[in-house]
Order: C-alpha cells, then sequence, then structure tokens
C-alpha cells in the first residue's frame, strides 16, 4: 500500500472517533469505568483493519502511528489558539449546581447519576447541597465543586 493511503486512513479514522468520542459526552473522557475500558479496547480493535487494510509491515505502522501522533499535535496547536474550534472539540463546561440547588435535569443530560454526584461532593468535603457555591462538569469529564464560604 502506498504511504499516503496510510496517512488517508489514519486521518479518516481519527476524525472519525475523535467525533464519536465528542457524541458519547464528557464523562466517558473524564472517568474510565472497566465498561468504558471495555469499549476502548474493542474500538481499538475494530479500527484495526481501517487503519492497516492487509499491510502489516514495520514501515506501515510506523507511518500510521506517525500520522496519528501528528493529527493529535496539530488539533492541539489549532484549538489551543482558536476558541471556536477548542469548543467544538472539547465541549464547553456545564453548570451542575449553584448556590446549594443541585440541577437535576442538567445530570440528566450529562449521564451523572444522583450517587455519582453525591461521590463527587463527599470527595469536595460537601456533606449536603447547601455546602456547593459551584459545581462544574469540566471538558475533560471531571466535577469541579467549590464550597460554600463558612460562616
Amino acid at each position: 500500500m502506498p504511504w499516503w493511503e496510510f496517512v488517508l486512513r489514519a486521518i479518516a479514522v481519527y476524525v472519525v472517533l475523535l467525533s464519536l468520542v465528542r457524541l458519547s459526552g464528557k464523562r466517558t473522557v473524564g472517568q474510565f469505568t472497566p465498561f468504558d475500558l471495555i469499549v476502548v479496547v474493542l474500538l481499538g480493535t475494530a479500527v484495526q483493519n481501517s487503519l492497516i487494510g492487509e499491510d502489516t509491515s514495520l514501515p506501515g505502522g510506523l507511518i500510521l502511528a506517525a500520522t496519528l501522533v501528528a493529527l493529535n499535535w496539530l488539533t492541539g496547536f489549532v484549538t489551543a489558539r482558536h476558541p471556536a474550534l477548542d469548543r467544538l472539540v472539547e465541549g464547553s463546561p456545564v453548570l451542575l449546581a449553584r448556590d446549594g440547588v443541585v440541577f437535576e435535569a442538567a445530570l440528566r443530560r450529562q449521564s451523572i447519576s444522583r450517587a455519582e454526584f453525591e461521590s463527587e461532593m463527599r470527595a469536595a468535603d460537601c456533606a449536603e447541597a447547601a455546602d456547593i457555591r459551584l459545581a462544574v462538569l469540566e471538558t475533560n469529564g471531571r466535577i469541579s465543586i467549590v464550597k460554600c464560604d463558612p460562616g
């Protein structure tokens, strides 16, 4: 297979997988469960043939690896300089709670169970929702909780 076909295949697979991960939501990226790990391994296996075709040569694998690393670097470079593209690729933070009020609809939209949110509250040393000044689902999938000022 010619070298440029490896590059085109890598670009196509990268764009499709990036889109699928983006559509699957922030929680997919932020915290891997055992199920998420299985999905990632299966995705890698599923796209392997799309990437390499019949060519399992060392040069072909190296061209693919270099192309994927270059695409990843290029994506970071471009999104760091263009906020609109960054929002498209990374998404925007989502407000989950403010001033002691938890937005249940936001939790549902982001596929966060109440039990998972309460676990994050405990990790932030918030015994109850009233202790929360602000809770945000960040673009990296983590939940940031800012406690109310004591007193």
